[in-house]
């Protein structure tokens, strides 16, 4: 009688230890939520050019989602040359969201296993919510008289650029270089890569990102053009209306920045609804202005076309699929013993 109660006791314990394991690892499966905290907090690292775009957006969401949600929600930015910053958050950078300069870099974060797989289909034209293209910053009056890509190979001719090994805005760069130089010899490999490496024969520096090759030329006052986003281009402008003047060449090409969830971060902080949010609101009629109000080109064309007095909107523009995705464009010009490599070494 006595060993069959003990009995009983064991079973009982055992039972419930069983369902004390069970239901902890029920909870580890389960995602975090801070939908009903008072105040969330939430990480977007973006590139370079886009530090005052998210200075005004983010007031406007913060906004917007305490009028949906009751809650508050602080954003805190972190800005470098995209490739860099893709690289930091792959290799462990904390980041809600990433608003990069190019669908690779984000892919980069996704071959580190923090991002799902289809992430470029979560939002709208590819999850780009605006765009901008590549002009030409040069000095007010235009000394050396610079109005297209061939005026960059001449001698004595002084070019800023990023590195394109760091920064989207330095790849975009030189694509848009390439382009001039393929139509113009007509697909001829080796006078395109001639045309190249003299484009980067007269790059005096190549900073590390966007933002401190337009520091290099306006503030350092190096060289004579600056290859820019054309946000940046502007906002130079605004700055020092009458130092500069922008050129716009005769063909560019549609740089698409892009935005992505990151997956696990999300998941573990209990902000995907949040995160999700703050990428989705970046189409809305609001975020879409203010996109405009910073030189970006607005993804809704309606209200692009507001703006007409600001952009080219008949600028000829070459796209990313001309060299075949991302993922070919990267393989052959700017993997290690790339085609970059092969020019800029040999300069």
């Amino acid at each position: 009688m006595k060993n069959k109660s003990v009995k009983k006791i064991l079973a009982s314990v055992l039972a419930l230890s069983v369902i004390g394991v069970s239901a902890l690892a029920f909870a580890g499966c389960q995602k975090a939520d801070t939908s009903n905290d008072s105040k969330v907090k939430i990480t977007n690292v973006s590139y370079d050019p886009t530090r005052e775009l998210y200075e005004s957006y983010n007031k406007a969401f913060a906004k917007h989602w305490k009028e949906k949600t009751g809650q508050e929600v602080e954003v805190t930015q972190s800005h470098g040359g995209s490739g860099k910053q893709a690289l930091e958050v792959a290799n462990g950078l904390e980041a809600d969201v990433v608003t990069l300069a190019l669908e690779y870099d984000v892919n980069a974060v996704r071959d580190a296993g923090l991002i799902e797989d289809g992430w470029v289909s979560e939002f709208d034209n590819d999850s780009s919510p605006y765009t901008s293209t590549i002009v030409f910053l040069v000095r007010k009056g235009n000394p050396k008289n610079i109005k297209d890509w061939d005026d960059l190979v001449k001698s004595g001719v002084g070019v800023i650029t990023p590195n394109p090994k760091t920064s989207g805005g330095a790849r975009w760069n030189y694509l848009a270089a390439w382009a001039y130089a393929d139509k113009k010899y007509n697909g001829d490999e080796s006078k395109i890569e001639d045309f190249v490496k003299k484009l980067y024969k007269n790059v005096l520096v190549l900073d590390s990102g966007a933002r401190g090759a337009t520091t290099s030329f306006v503030e350092n006052g190096q060289g004579d053009v600056l290859l820019a986003w054309e946000n940046e281009a502007y906002l130079s402008l605004k700055d020092y209306p009458n130092d500069y003047e922008i050129i716009t060449p005769s063909i560019s090409i549609l740089a698409q920045p892009s935005v992505a969830v990151v997956d696990s971060v999300v998941d573990d902080r209990g902000t995907r609804k949040v995160a999700t949010e703050y990428l989705q609101y970046l189409y809305s009629d609001e975020a879409q202005k203010i996109a405009a109000e910073n030189y970006y080109r607005p993804y809704n064309k309606d209200i692009l076309k507001q703006y007409s007095n600001v952009f080219d909107l008949d600028i000829n523009l070459v796209t990313i699929k001309d060299f075949g995705g991302w993922d070919n464009a990267q393989k052959t010009h700017f993997a290690d013993g790339g085609v970059f490599d092969k020019i800029y070494e040999g300069k």
